[in-house]
C-alpha cells in the first residue's frame, strides 16, 4: 500500500511539472515550454523593454538555469514581419521579476565585432567576467 501511495505521488509530483510546462532539470539549463508562466514573463519582460505589447517573439534560443536566461529572439508584428532588429539578451531573476541585464556594460572585443548577436566564446568570456556567477550552459554552443 505504502509503495502504492509514493508511486501516486511520484507521478502527480511529475504531472504537476509538465502542467507548468517546463522540461526543467534541477541541474542543469533548460527551456521552458511554450505556453508556460515563465516562458512568458521572460518575453512579457522583453516587450516592456521594447514598448510594444503587441509584438509577437519568434524564438531562436532560450535556456535557463539558476535564476538566469539568454534568449535570442526577433520581434514580429501580427503579420509576422520583423518589427526591429532582434537578438540574444540576458536575463536575470530578481525578487521573483525577470530583469534584462545591460550588455552594453560588456567589455568589446575587435577581433568579436558582433558581439551578443553571435554570443561567441569571446563575448562569452568577457559577459561572465561582467556579470560573475552566470551558468555557462544557458548559452549556445559555439558553432564551428
Amino acid at each position: 500500500m505504502k509503495t502504492r501511495l509514493l508511486l501516486l505521488f511520484l507521478l502527480a509530483v511529475s504531472l504537476c511539472q509538465l502542467a507548468r510546462g517546463q522540461t526543467k532539470n534541477e541541474t542543469g539549463a533548460y527551456t521552458p515550454a511554450k505556453g508556460s508562466a515563465e516562458r512568458q514573463a521572460i518575453l512579457d519582460t522583453l516587450r516592456d523593454v521594447l514598448r510594444d505589447q503587441q509584438v509577437v517573439f519568434k524564438v531562436h534560443y532560450l535556456k535557463v538555469h539558476n535564476g538566469w536566461c539568454w534568449v535570442d529572439t526577433t520581434p514580429l508584428d501580427k503579420q509576422g514581419r520583423p518589427t526591429a532588429e532582434g537578438g540574444g539578451n540576458l536575463l536575470h531573476l530578481v525578487n521573483g521579476k525577470w530583469k534584462m541585464m545591460d550588455l552594453s556594460k560588456v567589455p568589446e572585443d575587435p577581433n568579436d565585432p558582433l558581439g551578443p548577436e553571435d554570443a561567441s566564446p569571446g563575448f562569452i568570456k568577457n559577459l561572465l567576467r561582467t556579470y560573475p556567477g552566470i551558468p555557462r550552459d544557458i548559452f549556445p554552443k559555439p558553432s564551428k
